[in-house]
C-alpha cells in the first residue's frame, strides 16, 4: 500500500530539497555527462536525464540531502526515520519504507510530467496538474520535444524498487536483468533526445551501458557491501571461494583478485560488444559516445592498475588515459 497522497497538493510550494546538489554529481561520474563540445540545447536535456536519474538513486540509496524535504515537496505522508540513512549495514525496515514511499512519490510525479507535456501538446497545459519536484519539471520540455516515453524513467524507479528487496544475484544473467532496469534506459534516452533511435543502436547501446554497470559495481564493491547488497553473482562467489567474509575485509587477497579479475574480463566483453555504436553516429554525438565507452574502459584500467584490489580503495579512472581512450574510439569508431 504505498503512503503517497495521490491527489492531495500541497498547500504551499515547499523548499527546492537541494536539486542543484543533486546534479554537482555529474562531476563525480567515470564518463562526461554533459560536455562543453555538445550544443546547449543538448547539454541541458542530459542534465534534465541526470538530474532524474541521480534524483532515483539518491532515494533510493537513503543519499538524498534533505529527504523530509522531498518528502514533502513529492506529497509523501511517511516520514523519513530518526536514524541516519548512511549508517553502515543495511537499512532498517522504517528506512525501506520510507525509500520505497518516496520512489512511488516520485513515479506520482513523473505521471505528472507526461500528464502536463500531452497537455502542452494539445494547447491545454495551463491546467495540468504540473510535477512537484523541479527535477522533474525540468523534463517537460524533453518529452515535448524528444516524443519521450514513461517507459525508461519507470525503468529507473523500478530498478531502485529492486535494491530495496533484493541484496544479492544468484546468476550473471540475473545481474544483467538488473541492468537492463538500471543502466540500459540511459543509453536509450540518450539517442532519443538525439533523434537516432533504431533497433539496432538501441542493442548495441544495451550493452555498453549493461557494461558501464558492472564496471561501477566493480568499483563499489566495498561500498556496496557496506549497505548491505552484493552484486557479485553468487555463482562466481561459490567458483571462485570467495566469502562475504573475504569481501568485508580491508583488502583483497588472492582469490577476490582472481574473481574481480573475472569479472572486468566480463565487464570488457560487454564493452567491445557495443563500442561499434560509436561508429554508427557521426560529429559531436559520435565524440559524446565515445566518451561513455571510454569512461568504461578507463575505470577497468583503474581497476587493473589497483591489482584488482577494489577493498582497499575505489578505483577511479584517470582522466588523461579516459580522454585518449575517447580519441581513440572517435578515430576507430569502436
Amino acid at each position: 500500500m504505498t503512503a503517497v497522497s495521490a491527489s492531495a497538493q500541497p498547500s504551499e510550494t515547499p523548499v527546492n530539497p537541494s536539486a542543484g546538489q543533486t546534479l554537482e554529481k555529474a562531476g563525480a561520474e567515470n564518463f562526461p555527462v554533459a560536455p562543453f563540445f555538445l550544443p546547449a540545447a543538448w547539454r541541458g536535456d542530459l542534465m534534465a536525464v541526470y538530474g532524474f536519474a541521480r534524483l532515483v538513486d539518491d532515494a533510493g540509496d537513503g543519499d538524498l540531502a534533505d529527504p523530509a524535504a522531498t518528502a514533502r515537496l513529492l506529497g509523501v505522508e511517511r516520514t523519513p526515520p530518526a536514524t541516519p540513512s548512511d549508517q553502515s549495514g543495511p537499512p532498517t525496515a522504517q528506512e525501506t519504507a520510507f525509500r520505497l514511499a518516496l520512489l512511488d512519490g516520485l513515479e506520482r510525479d513523473l505521471d505528472r510530467v507526461f500528464e502536463t507535456a500531452l497537455r502542452n501538446a494539445g494547447g491545454s497545459g495551463a491546467g495540468a496538474d504540473r510535477p512537484r519536484h523541479p527535477l522533474l519539471s525540468a523534463l517537460v520540455p524533453l518529452v515535448d520535444r524528444h516524443g519521450l516515453t514513461p517507459e525508461p524513467f519507470r525503468r529507473l524507479i523500478e530498478a531502485n524498487r529492486v535494491d530495496q528487496t533484493t541484496a544479492r544475484y544468484a546468476t550473471y544473467d540475473d545481474l544483467i536483468g538488473y541492468c537492463t532496469l538500471s543502466a540500459d534506459p540511459v543509453g536509450r534516452l540518450v539517442l532519443a533526445i538525439a533523434g537516432v533511435s533504431t533497433p539496432e543502436r538501441i542493442e548495441l547501446s544495451d550493452a555498453v551501458c549493461s557494461g558501464l554497470q558492472v564496471v561501477e559495481h566493480l568499483q563499489d564493491v566495498a561500498e556496496d557491501l557496506s549497505h548491505g547488497r552484493i552484486y557479485l553473482p553468487a555463482e562466481d562467489l561459490a567458483r571462485f571461494g570467495v566469502t562475504e567474509a573475504d569481501l568485508a575485509a580491508p583488502s583483497a587477497n588472492g582469490a577476490v583478485r582472481e574473481l574481480i579479475a573475472f569479472e572486468v574480463e566480463r565487464a570488457r566483453t560487454l564493452l567491445d560488444r557495443g563500442a561499434p555504436l560509436v561508429g554508427t553516429v557521426r560529429g559531436r554525438l559520435r565524440l559524446l559516445l565515445a566518451g561513455f565507452t571510454a569512461g568504461g574502459y578507463a575505470a577497468l584500467a583503474a581497476v587493473e592498475d589497483a591489482g584488482y584490489d577494489v577493498l582497499a580503495q575505489q578505483a577511479k579512472p584517470d582522466r588523461r588515459r579516459l580522454a585518449a581512450r575517447a580519441a581513440a574510439i572517435f578515430a576507430k569508431g569502436r
